[in-house]
């Protein structure tokens, strides 16, 4: 006989729980995959689509309009590189804040760790960010600028872009089974946090200490990390990066700690 209890003290993370349902994680992150695309035209198209079309309008409007600087670099491909790490974060975020109230039907009347949920949730915007940056890399080969070993630093970029998304998600998702506002509230704060962060033009434009302070802005290190890392013109991000992987750990810690005091609650709430 299994007996299910509460969970206790600050985190209550049962790692060998989390183990044992591990096979819940794809599951759940699959089904995500499959809603997504489900009954649509273009299906994984789009995931080449948003990114493109998006790019297409930055450059129209702030590289040929706005005369906005890029570090010397073509203006497409700069914005690309920061769209690409952008909209895996934004579409993550978006999805993880309602993955809770979404998947009510489960959580009412099945047992699991219920921060796997959310975990599916920004893992199955990896297969999107797959397809975005096959776009990346051609557009980079098509303007001349050839992978490096420095390259291979564009997985610690990702890694830190993911522990934003699901920091950041998880507070969402938990506050929003309390609070339905948040899905209301959600759209707009990451309408708000896209200009917040240097992807329409370059954090050089600040000087020091302020470009280190606009780091505290997580998503700031991400962007700037990847053009680093791939197009090797931009300035060494230094410090901003290491201010941006602090405040993502923190979101993280702090965001899963929230999360499994609140899921304690979530069958009743919900």
């Amino acid at each position: 006989m299994v007996t299910i209890e509460p969970s206790k003290g600050l985190v209550g993370i049962d790692w060998k729980d989390l183990w044992s349902y591990r096979e819940l994680l794809y599951f759940l992150a699959w089904r995500e995959i499959k809603v997504r695309y489900k009954q649509t035209a273009l299906g994984a198209i789009w995931a080449i689509l948003q990114p493109l079309l998006t790019m297409v309008i930055f450059s129209v409007f702030f590289g040929r309009l706005a005369k906005m600087p890029s570090d010397g670099l073509p203006y497409p491909i700069f914005v690309l590189t920061g769209l690409v790490p952008w909209i895996f974060f934004s579409n993550g975020l978006s999805q993880a804040a309602n993955s809770v109230v979404n998947s009510s039907n489960l959580v009412s009347k099945v047992y699991f760790p219920r921060i796997l949920i959310p975990v599916a949730s920004v893992a199955s915007g990896v297969v999107d960010f797959a397809i975005a940056f096959a776009l990346l890399i051609s557009g980079t080969l098509w303007y001349g600028i050839l992978p490096t070993a420095r390259t291979l630093l564009l997985i610690p970029f990702f890694l830190l872009a993911a522990t934003v998304c699901l920091g950041v998600g998880l507070w969402l998702a938990a506050l929003n089974v309390q609070y339905r506002d948040i899905r209301h509230a959600v759209p707009f704060m990451v309408q708000i946090w896209l200009f917040a962060t240097p992807i329409a033009y370059p954090s050089s434009l600040l000087h020091e200490p302020w470009r280190t302070v606009y780091g505290l802005n997580p998503m700031v290190g991400v962007v700037e990390g990847f053009r680093w890392a791939l197009l090797g013109k931009t300035p060494q991000p230094g410090p901003l990066i290491g201010v941006s992987a602090v405040l993502a750990v923190v979101l993280l810690v702090t965001g899963t700690i929230y999360f499994r005091q609140v899921e304690r609650k979530f069958a009743d709430i919900i």
